[in-house]
């Protein structure tokens, strides 16, 4: 239900886009998260369709943004000025289809995308 796109390998300072596309369903609360080897999956950032502003992680503030296509019903995560500390594999999930307060714990998600590589080389 769930497809991420977009990750990749950049310089340190670079940008990338991730994309993800959900179907099947339409989804207040969309997120990303992201795993680095030997690390527990951390919160990045989430978007409700709800109202409400954005929350993001306090390591990605000021440099990644979030947002929805709600026709689309997709969320895309814009990340400029990389750092080799945002490589991890990064996961789209969204919340229970009638759910609209963001949460920043993986367990509060019930549907994961299958994972995109982000590899940021200094």
């Amino acid at each position: 239900q769930l497809q991420a796109s977009g990750g990749g390998l950049v310089q340190a300072g670079g940008s990338l886009r991730l994309s993800c596309a959900a179907s099947g369903h339409i989804f207040y609360v969309m997120g990303w998260f992201r795993q680095a080897p030997g690390k527990e999956r951390e919160f990045v950032a989430a978007i409700s369709w709800g109202g409400g502003a954005p929350v993001y992680t306090d390591s990605v503030k000021g440099r990644f943004t979030i947002s929805r296509d709600g026709a689309k019903n997709t969320v895309y995560l814009q990340m400029n000025s990389l750092k080799p500390e945002d490589t991890a594999v990064y996961y789209c999930a969204v919340r229970g289809p009638s759910i609209s307060v963001i949460s920043t714990t993986p367990r509060s998600y019930n549907y994961w995308g299958q994972g995109t590589q982000v590899t940021v080389s200094s």
